[in-house]
């Protein structure tokens, strides 16, 4: 009902600034896709200011039933702007699931190209995000 009422005043009474309080971690990243900024219980809060304080790294978004797979939220070194997404992929032998380009998910081919402030979303096994996490975080190396 939140997300419909802050929709409804947004698109329907042209209100400019709505903002939705809520109660689910989940439910704040659908918020999040959908423009609608959010107040949030203070775990997803201190996750969230954490994760714009701490030093570059992973943040886990999914992980498939078995564990074994995970979609992951990564940052990148600046060096990765202007280079198609097969050369992440290459280089670190995961998945681009997608992009955040200004709050719009993207679903990037092989040759879309990793632009200044995307967000980018791996698919990765488990075992290797550390690594993933690691490759992403440096200069790539030259091709």
């Amino acid at each position: 009902s939140n997300i419909l009422s802050a929709r409804v005043a947004r698109e329907t009474y042209g209100v400019d600034n709505v903002v939705a309080r809520i109660y689910d971690p989940h439910r704040a990243e659908i918020y999040q896709r959908l423009g609608i900024p959010t107040v949030a219980t203070v775990r997803w809060t201190a996750d969230q200011v954490l994760r714009r304080m701490l030093p570059m790294g992973a943040t886990d978004e999914y992980r498939d039933a078995s564990g074994q797979i995970v979609m992951a939220q990564v940052d990148l070194h600046p060096g990765w702007t202007g280079r198609p997404v097969s050369h992440l992929e290459e280089a670190t032998g995961a998945r681009v699931a997608y992009l955040t380009r200004y709050g719009d998910g993207i679903l990037p081919t092989p040759s879309s190209v990793i632009q200044e402030n995307d967000v980018v979303h791996v698919l990765a096994p488990a075992t290797e995000l550390t690594k993933v996490e690691r490759i992403c975080t440096r200069v790539p190396e030259v091709n």
